[in-house]
């Protein structure tokens, strides 16, 4: 297997993924989402990381889509069970949702179909003006499943939604932005500085504060009703933080009117 697929670098406790298929417009292949869930799966059991961005090759494109048909001739054995196994898109974008701290999404150019639901599953989508973002199914007869659909209501709206899928057709970034389907609209050349930056800024806050929030939200949409067993975890992560030496190094900052050097302890 081409162990290419996919770009893994790690700098300042930011973790970038990078769909390295630009001559396919970075097209979510299953043999690529293997690769993506075994380095998200991985990074649950690393100390240093605190977020991640996800981007796509080159210029042209975040990702064009899902390309179920594009397995490898040269794919392995191991992987070769997995696919088997487990439904590559779907658990990519699981894996997404279950890690514990932000995933942020670098957007440009093409965005569509499954590359589209990747980007709105991460926690923070930040685009150039030059992205363009589309959920095709109804211009190629297909329908997109029940959980897709809902991501997308939860998202930017029962409207948007139905404008989305009903028309099939491509939005640019700042009517993505206007939808609620990205955060932020910045020049090409200010892509990657914005993106940093933004990722920067939530690295310097308590780790147990960010992975707690982001647990919590989630499941307030996933679960608008909370269980008992919602209520219990709530309680569980708001008595750590309490707890946590964070706390006491955040109060101790304060006084002192210095920034806080957070250890997620």
């Amino acid at each position: 297997m081409d162990d290419k697929l996919i770009i893994v670098e790690k700098q300042d406790r930011i973790c970038t993924i990078v769909f390295n298929r630009p001559e396919k417009r970075n097209s979510l292949s299953p043999p690529l989402l293997i690769q993506f869930i075994r380095v998200m799966e991985s990074l649950n059991d690393d100390q240093e990381t605190r977020v991640v961005v996800v981007r796509g090759a080159g210029n042209e494109a975040f990702s064009s889509g899902y390309s179920i048909f594009d397995i490898p001739k040269g794919i392995s054995p191991e992987d070769m069970e997995a696919l088997k196994k487990i439904n590559p898109l779907l658990r990519g974008l699981e894996v997404i949702s279950e890690y514990r701290y932000p995933v942020i999404a670098m957007v440009n150019g093409f965005t569509l179909g499954a590359g589209c639901e990747l980007a709105a599953t991460c926690d923070l989508r930040i685009a150039s003006d030059k992205a363009k973002f589309g959920m095709p199914p109804a211009k190629l007869g297909v329908l997109y499943s029940f959980s897709g659909h809902r991501r997308f209501v939860n998202l930017v709206g029962e409207a948007n939604a139905k404008e989305l899928f009903l028309t099939g057709r491509m939005v640019d970034a700042h009517k993505a932005k206007e939808m609620g389907l990205v955060n932020y609209v910045v020049s090409e050349d200010d892509l990657l500085s914005a993106t940093y930056d933004l990722a920067r800024e939530i690295i310097e806050n308590a780790p147990l504060s960010v992975s707690g929030a982001k647990i919590l939200i989630n499941k307030s949409v996933s679960s608008p009703m909370p269980t008992p067993e919602d209520e219990a975890m709530a309680e569980e992560l708001i008595n750590r933080c309490f707890s946590s030496e964070d706390l006491k190094e955040g109060q101790k900052a304060f006084k002192e009117k210095r920034k806080p050097v957070f250890r997620g302890k």
